[in-house]
Protein backbone atom coordinates (compact mmCIF):
# COMPACT_ATOMS: atom_id res chain seq x y z
CA UNK A 1 0.00 0.00 0.00
CA UNK A 2 1.57 3.25 -1.06
CA UNK A 3 1.97 5.73 1.64
CA UNK A 4 1.27 10.05 1.32
CA UNK A 5 2.11 12.54 3.40
CA UNK A 6 -0.13 15.93 2.96
CA UNK A 7 1.93 19.01 4.63
CA UNK A 8 -0.86 21.33 4.40
CA UNK A 9 -4.12 19.92 5.53
CA UNK A 10 -6.06 23.08 4.46
CA UNK A 11 -8.34 24.17 1.78
CA UNK A 12 -6.84 21.98 -0.56
CA UNK A 13 -4.76 19.46 1.34
CA UNK A 14 -8.11 18.11 3.01
CA UNK A 15 -9.75 17.44 -0.41
CA UNK A 16 -6.40 16.44 -1.70
CA UNK A 17 -6.33 13.86 1.37
CA UNK A 18 -9.44 12.63 1.20
CA UNK A 19 -9.47 11.59 -2.70
CA UNK A 20 -5.79 9.58 -1.67
CA UNK A 21 -7.67 7.95 1.08
CA UNK A 22 -10.87 6.78 -0.69
CA UNK A 23 -8.14 5.38 -3.45
CA UNK A 24 -6.10 3.08 -0.35
CA UNK A 25 -3.37 5.49 -0.13
CA UNK A 26 -2.26 5.09 3.71
CA UNK A 27 -2.52 9.15 4.33
CA UNK A 28 -1.19 10.98 7.23
CA UNK A 29 -1.57 14.61 7.17
CA UNK A 30 -0.02 17.78 9.04
CA UNK A 31 -1.05 20.84 10.08
CA UNK A 32 1.12 23.91 12.04
CA UNK A 33 -1.25 24.25 14.85
CA UNK A 34 -2.64 21.59 17.50
CA UNK A 35 -5.87 23.14 17.57
CA UNK A 36 -5.97 23.00 13.56
CA UNK A 37 -5.30 19.35 14.22
CA UNK A 38 -7.82 19.02 16.96
CA UNK A 39 -10.37 20.34 14.89
CA UNK A 40 -9.50 17.67 12.24
CA UNK A 41 -9.37 14.73 14.36
CA UNK A 42 -12.64 13.48 12.74
CA UNK A 43 -10.84 13.05 9.22
CA UNK A 44 -10.13 8.75 8.68
CA UNK A 45 -6.27 9.36 9.01
CA UNK A 46 -3.92 10.33 11.31
CA UNK A 47 -3.58 14.14 11.93
CA UNK A 48 -0.45 15.37 13.46
CA UNK A 49 0.38 19.24 14.32
CA UNK A 50 4.12 20.06 12.56
CA UNK A 51 5.40 23.14 11.59
CA UNK A 52 7.41 22.36 8.31
CA UNK A 53 9.25 25.32 8.89
CA UNK A 54 11.42 23.47 12.00
CA UNK A 55 13.87 21.42 10.77
CA UNK A 56 13.11 19.83 14.23
CA UNK A 57 9.80 18.88 14.56
CA UNK A 58 9.58 17.90 10.25
CA UNK A 59 12.55 15.30 11.57
CA UNK A 60 10.79 14.10 14.74
CA UNK A 61 7.58 13.39 13.23
CA UNK A 62 9.14 12.41 9.94
CA UNK A 63 8.61 8.58 8.74
CA UNK A 64 8.60 6.55 5.74
CA UNK A 65 6.30 7.91 2.57
CA UNK A 66 6.78 7.68 -0.96
CA UNK A 67 5.08 10.95 -1.70
CA UNK A 68 4.92 14.48 0.21
CA UNK A 69 2.17 16.37 -1.11
CA UNK A 70 3.98 20.26 -0.10
CA UNK A 71 0.63 22.44 0.09
CA UNK A 72 1.03 24.31 3.04
CA UNK A 73 -0.69 27.98 3.50
CA UNK A 74 1.33 30.91 4.00
CA UNK A 75 -2.11 32.24 4.68
CA UNK A 76 -1.30 35.82 3.42
CA UNK A 77 1.85 36.47 5.18
CA UNK A 78 5.10 38.89 3.81
CA UNK A 79 7.70 37.41 2.16
CA UNK A 80 9.06 36.47 5.52
CA UNK A 81 6.50 33.77 5.94
CA UNK A 82 6.91 32.83 2.37
CA UNK A 83 10.63 31.36 2.77
CA UNK A 84 9.34 30.16 6.09
CA UNK A 85 6.89 27.91 4.58
CA UNK A 86 7.70 27.06 1.04
CA UNK A 87 11.06 27.13 0.54
CA UNK A 88 12.62 26.54 4.62
CA UNK A 89 9.75 23.57 4.63
CA UNK A 90 10.78 22.23 1.32
CA UNK A 91 13.87 22.36 2.27
CA UNK A 92 13.03 20.50 5.26
CA UNK A 93 10.85 18.05 3.69
CA UNK A 94 13.31 17.01 1.11
CA UNK A 95 15.89 16.82 4.17
CA UNK A 96 13.81 14.54 6.53
CA UNK A 97 12.27 12.42 3.98
CA UNK A 98 14.96 11.63 1.35
CA UNK A 99 13.21 8.66 -0.32
CA UNK A 100 10.21 10.43 -0.82
CA UNK A 101 9.42 12.10 -3.85
CA UNK A 102 7.86 15.71 -3.46
CA UNK A 103 5.13 17.76 -5.42
CA UNK A 104 5.05 21.21 -4.38
CA UNK A 105 1.97 23.24 -4.98
CA UNK A 106 3.23 27.03 -6.49
CA UNK A 107 1.51 29.53 -7.90
CA UNK A 108 0.53 30.75 -11.83
CA UNK A 109 1.78 34.01 -10.22
CA UNK A 110 5.58 33.30 -10.68
CA UNK A 111 4.58 34.50 -14.46
CA UNK A 112 5.02 38.07 -14.93
CA UNK A 113 3.73 38.74 -18.32
CA UNK A 114 1.39 41.73 -18.52
CA UNK A 115 0.09 41.63 -22.66
CA UNK A 116 -2.97 39.69 -21.80
CA UNK A 117 -1.09 36.69 -24.15
CA UNK A 118 -1.25 32.73 -23.69
CA UNK A 119 1.39 31.42 -22.02
CA UNK A 120 2.35 27.60 -21.69
CA UNK A 121 5.22 26.10 -18.73
CA UNK A 122 8.33 27.20 -20.98
CA UNK A 123 7.67 30.94 -20.69
CA UNK A 124 9.98 33.41 -18.86
CA UNK A 125 8.68 33.13 -15.08
CA UNK A 126 10.81 35.82 -13.27
CA UNK A 127 8.10 37.20 -10.78
CA UNK A 128 8.67 41.08 -9.38
CA UNK A 129 7.71 40.51 -6.31
CA UNK A 130 10.06 38.79 -3.36
CA UNK A 131 7.37 36.58 -2.51
CA UNK A 132 7.21 35.01 -6.41
CA UNK A 133 10.94 34.94 -6.21
CA UNK A 134 10.72 32.70 -3.10
CA UNK A 135 8.13 30.58 -5.02
CA UNK A 136 10.76 30.52 -7.93
CA UNK A 137 13.17 29.38 -5.44
CA UNK A 138 10.86 26.38 -4.11
CA UNK A 139 10.21 25.03 -7.34
CA UNK A 140 13.86 25.00 -8.73
CA UNK A 141 14.71 23.12 -5.23
CA UNK A 142 11.58 20.67 -6.04
CA UNK A 143 12.90 20.54 -9.78
CA UNK A 144 16.30 19.70 -8.82
CA UNK A 145 15.25 16.42 -6.60
CA UNK A 146 13.44 15.61 -9.64
CA UNK A 147 10.19 16.28 -8.39
CA UNK A 148 6.80 17.85 -9.50
CA UNK A 149 5.58 21.72 -9.41
CA UNK A 150 1.98 22.52 -10.02
CA UNK A 151 1.68 25.91 -10.63
CA UNK A 152 -1.77 26.88 -9.69
CA UNK A 153 -4.04 29.65 -10.44
CA UNK A 154 -6.72 31.42 -8.34
CA UNK A 155 -8.55 28.80 -6.31
CA UNK A 156 -11.82 28.92 -5.53
CA UNK A 157 -14.55 26.45 -4.80
CA UNK A 158 -17.41 25.80 -1.41
CA UNK A 159 -16.85 28.88 1.18
CA UNK A 160 -14.02 30.49 -1.08
CA UNK A 161 -14.23 33.20 -3.68
CA UNK A 162 -12.46 36.52 -3.77
CA UNK A 163 -14.66 37.95 -6.62
CA UNK A 164 -18.10 36.62 -5.28
CA UNK A 165 -17.46 37.91 -1.80
CA UNK A 166 -16.43 41.12 -3.01
CA UNK A 167 -19.48 41.15 -4.97
CA UNK A 168 -21.34 40.35 -2.91
CA UNK A 169 -19.88 42.85 -0.22
CA UNK A 170 -20.67 45.45 -2.89
CA UNK A 171 -16.50 46.43 -3.30
CA UNK A 172 -16.39 45.40 -6.65
CA UNK A 173 -14.80 47.89 -9.33
CA UNK A 174 -15.10 47.27 -13.09
CA UNK A 175 -11.88 49.14 -14.10
CA UNK A 176 -12.38 49.54 -18.20
CA UNK A 177 -8.35 50.85 -18.50
CA UNK A 178 -7.13 48.01 -16.07
CA UNK A 179 -9.09 45.14 -17.07
CA UNK A 180 -6.73 42.34 -16.90
CA UNK A 181 -7.44 38.38 -17.34
CA UNK A 182 -8.69 35.98 -14.64
CA UNK A 183 -7.02 32.59 -14.17
CA UNK A 184 -9.08 30.60 -11.69
CA UNK A 185 -9.19 27.02 -10.80
CA UNK A 186 -11.97 25.50 -8.76
CA UNK A 187 -10.51 23.79 -5.43
CA UNK A 188 -11.65 20.22 -6.66
CA UNK A 189 -9.95 20.29 -9.75
CA UNK A 190 -6.29 20.76 -8.05
CA UNK A 191 -6.85 17.97 -5.96
CA UNK A 192 -8.00 15.81 -8.53
CA UNK A 193 -4.66 17.18 -10.70
CA UNK A 194 -2.66 16.19 -7.72
CA UNK A 195 -3.41 12.97 -7.68
CA UNK A 196 -3.41 12.46 -11.36
CA UNK A 197 -0.02 13.74 -11.55
CA UNK A 198 1.42 11.36 -8.64
CA UNK A 199 -0.45 8.39 -10.42
CA UNK A 200 1.72 9.18 -13.57
CA UNK A 201 4.63 9.29 -11.56
CA UNK A 202 5.80 12.16 -13.51
CA UNK A 203 8.32 15.23 -12.96
CA UNK A 204 8.62 18.88 -13.88
CA UNK A 205 6.27 21.84 -13.79
CA UNK A 206 2.63 21.59 -14.63
CA UNK A 207 -0.11 24.53 -14.63
CA UNK A 208 -3.56 23.40 -13.18
CA UNK A 209 -5.96 26.33 -14.54
CA UNK A 210 -9.47 25.96 -15.51
CA UNK A 211 -10.54 25.41 -19.57
CA UNK A 212 -11.00 29.70 -20.12
CA UNK A 213 -9.53 32.55 -18.53
CA UNK A 214 -12.13 35.22 -18.16
CA UNK A 215 -12.05 39.32 -17.60
CA UNK A 216 -12.25 40.61 -14.62
CA UNK A 217 -15.31 42.47 -15.99
CA UNK A 218 -16.68 39.44 -17.48
CA UNK A 219 -16.58 37.63 -14.44
CA UNK A 220 -18.57 40.43 -12.57
CA UNK A 221 -20.52 41.24 -15.87
CA UNK A 222 -21.83 37.10 -15.74
CA UNK A 223 -22.69 37.34 -11.95
CA UNK A 224 -24.80 40.29 -12.39
CA UNK A 225 -26.75 38.45 -14.74
CA UNK A 226 -26.91 35.22 -13.26
CA UNK A 227 -27.78 36.77 -9.97
CA UNK A 228 -30.03 39.46 -11.57
CA UNK A 229 -28.54 42.32 -9.96
CA UNK A 230 -26.88 45.43 -10.41
CA UNK A 231 -23.25 45.43 -13.01
CA UNK A 232 -20.82 46.85 -10.29
CA UNK A 233 -19.74 50.72 -11.17
CA UNK A 234 -16.86 51.49 -13.09
CA UNK A 235 -14.18 53.05 -11.34
CA UNK A 236 -10.20 52.71 -10.49
CA UNK A 237 -9.31 49.47 -8.99
CA UNK A 238 -7.14 49.69 -6.21
CA UNK A 239 -4.42 46.46 -6.23
CA UNK A 240 -3.74 44.04 -3.18
CA UNK A 241 -1.91 41.18 -4.42
CA UNK A 242 1.26 40.43 -2.73
CA UNK A 243 2.27 38.51 -5.75
CA UNK A 244 2.12 41.60 -7.95
CA UNK A 245 -0.37 42.46 -10.77
CA UNK A 246 -0.14 40.88 -13.87
CA UNK A 247 -2.30 39.95 -17.27
CA UNK A 248 -2.14 36.41 -19.17
CA UNK A 249 -4.28 33.77 -20.32
CA UNK A 250 -2.66 30.91 -18.16
CA UNK A 251 -2.88 27.03 -20.58
CA UNK A 252 -3.67 23.70 -19.10
CA UNK A 253 -2.63 21.78 -22.52
CA UNK A 254 0.06 20.16 -21.12
CA UNK A 255 -1.51 18.57 -17.98
CA UNK A 256 -4.68 17.75 -20.46
CA UNK A 257 -2.47 16.00 -22.96
CA UNK A 258 -1.55 13.68 -20.27
CA UNK A 259 -4.97 12.68 -19.41
CA UNK A 260 -6.18 14.88 -16.97
CA UNK A 261 -9.37 17.36 -17.24
CA UNK A 262 -11.23 19.33 -15.22
CA UNK A 263 -14.33 18.55 -13.14
CA UNK A 264 -15.04 22.35 -13.68
CA UNK A 265 -13.74 23.83 -17.03
CA UNK A 266 -14.82 27.27 -16.55
CA UNK A 267 -15.97 30.25 -13.71
CA UNK A 268 -19.40 29.48 -14.96
CA UNK A 269 -20.16 26.10 -15.03
CA UNK A 270 -18.52 25.85 -11.37
CA UNK A 271 -20.41 28.57 -9.84
CA UNK A 272 -23.87 27.03 -11.25
CA UNK A 273 -22.82 23.91 -10.08
CA UNK A 274 -20.95 24.17 -6.73
CA UNK A 275 -20.35 27.90 -5.84
CA UNK A 276 -23.96 29.40 -5.56
CA UNK A 277 -26.19 26.42 -4.58
CA UNK A 278 -24.22 26.92 -1.38
CA UNK A 279 -25.11 30.48 -1.00
CA UNK A 280 -28.92 29.65 -0.51
CA UNK A 281 -29.97 32.22 -2.83
CA UNK A 282 -33.25 32.26 -4.59
CA UNK A 283 -33.78 30.84 -7.71
CA UNK A 284 -34.25 32.91 -11.10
Amino acid sequence: MPRILIAGCGYVGRVTAGIFHAAGWKVEAWTRSPESAQKLSDLPFPIHAVDIGSFDQVRNAAAEFDWVVHCASSRGGDAEQYRCVYLEGGKNLLRALPRAHLLFTSSTSVYPQADGSWIDESASAEPVQETGRILRKTEDLVLGARGIVVRVAGIYGPGRSFLLERFFAGNAIIDPKHDRFINQVHRDDVASAIFFLIQQDCAGIFNVVDDQPMLRSECYEWLAEELQRLVPPHGTAVSSSKRGDSDKRVSNKKLKALGWSPRYPTFAEAMRKSILPSQNLPKR
